[in-house]
């Protein structure tokens, strides 16, 4: 348990101070108590009532003051919930690389076909959204339950140029960033609302990021480098590293090439070894210690059913979510059961005393 304003807890030194004062007020009428001779005299002139009932309300009041001061300072707990109360980015590579064959009828075709059935399989309580990376990153769908908006970017995806993995990761921080505002954007040109509090070592925000790519980072921010930005903001990224280590031929239907020519059978685009590099392939070293850093599980897979079982496993692999939430108003609430009951127990035993 954490506290946002653990200055107000002072607050709570009031609670014994005011216990004082009750008990030196009963000590202080037992000593001024008019002495009889005769005890049996008294007792037939007050009514029966057990000593203590006439302690409850005061109790009850002092309770509900300690709910206050609580209350006051804000207490944030953590709790698990299920990845379904939650969000899920998809983030997808639609580099030239994709229309590699060695996944037939060629990778992109057989991702769309594994991430539309995975899509399809959550519940409606479940947010989804999609980013889409190549020579760039963008947000094609924002975190949402309506399906459809994400079937229709599924079915119409087009490749580019170029494999941004590690501007894929910012920008699917900057969309968990804008449906929950305990994660800061990633953008450190953009000023956030409010400072996010610091995250506990090992806490993470209910979203995940699921990112799945075929070959390596070719330009902008390294991947390692968004993913501790990512960390910082304790959101987790699930690496999936598709297709083989050894492709063949690069065919992707016209659609799929967005009409345009295809772009190429050398360098970065087209698939080259470059450095030692070969960027046709999944970067499995970079995408673990993704994993790693994030807090995340690397997964690879190397045809079209093992991406399948990859996906339907996930939400099995993530079942639940840490989130931090505040329980003030709850306290509060409790805070106003007690002044109620406080209120009834001094009507019902003091002042019609049974």
């Amino acid at each position: 348990m954490g506290f946002t304003w653990p200055l107000a807890l002072l607050a709570l030194v009031a609670v014994p101070l005011l216990a004082g004062v009750y008990v030196g007020q009963l000590r202080r009428r037992r000593r001024q108590a008019v002495r009889y001779s005769s005890v049996a005299l008294i007792k037939a002139a007050t009514p029966r009532r057990a000593a203590w009932k006439r302690h409850v309300p005061v109790a009850l009041l002092l309770a509900a003051l300690a709910a206050l001061g609580l209350a006051a300072a804000r207490p944030r707990v953590n709790v698990d919930v299920p990845v379904s109360e939650s969000a899920l980015i998809l983030a997808l590579d639609v580099s030239g690389s994709m229309c590699a064959t060695d996944v037939e009828p060629n990778r992109l075709t057989a991702a769309q076909a594994a991430v539309r059935d995975f899509v399809q399989a959550q519940d409606g309580h479940t947010s989804i959204g999609l980013v889409l990376f190549a020579g760039f990153a963008q947000v094609a769908v924002a975190p949402t339950t309506d399906r459809q908006p994400l079937l229709q970017a599924i079915d119409s995806l087009t490749t580019g140029r170029g494999t941004t993995i590690g501007a894929a990761i910012l920008k699917s921080v900057d969309a968990i960033s804008e449906i929950n505002p305990d994660v800061a954007p990633a953008d450190t040109d953009r000023t956030p609302p409010g400072p996010a509090p610091p995250r506990a070592a090992g806490s993470y925000a209910p979203e995940i990021v699921v990112l799945l790519t075929d070959g390596a980072n070719t330009r902008g921010v390294e991947p390692v480098d968004a993913a501790e930005i990512a960390a910082q903001r304790g959101v987790r990224v699930y690496p999936i590293g598709f297709g083989t280590p050894n492709p063949t031929s690069m065919v992707c239907t016209a659609a799929q090439l967005g009409g345009r020519g295809f772009e190429g059978r050398g360098g970065i685009a087209g698939g080259g070894a470059v450095g030692g590099r070969n960027y046709l392939v999944a970067d499995e070293a970079t995408l673990q210690q993704v994993a790693d850093v994030t807090g995340g599980e690397y997964f690879a897979a190397a045809d079209a059913d093992r991406l399948q079982r990859v996906l339907e496993d996930l939400p099995r692999t993530v079942q639940t979510q840490h989130r931090e939430i505040e329980v003030s108003v709850w306290l509060a609430g409790i805070a106003a059961l007690l002044l109620l009951a406080s209120v009834w127990a001094a009507a019902r035993w003091t002042a019609f005393p049974a």
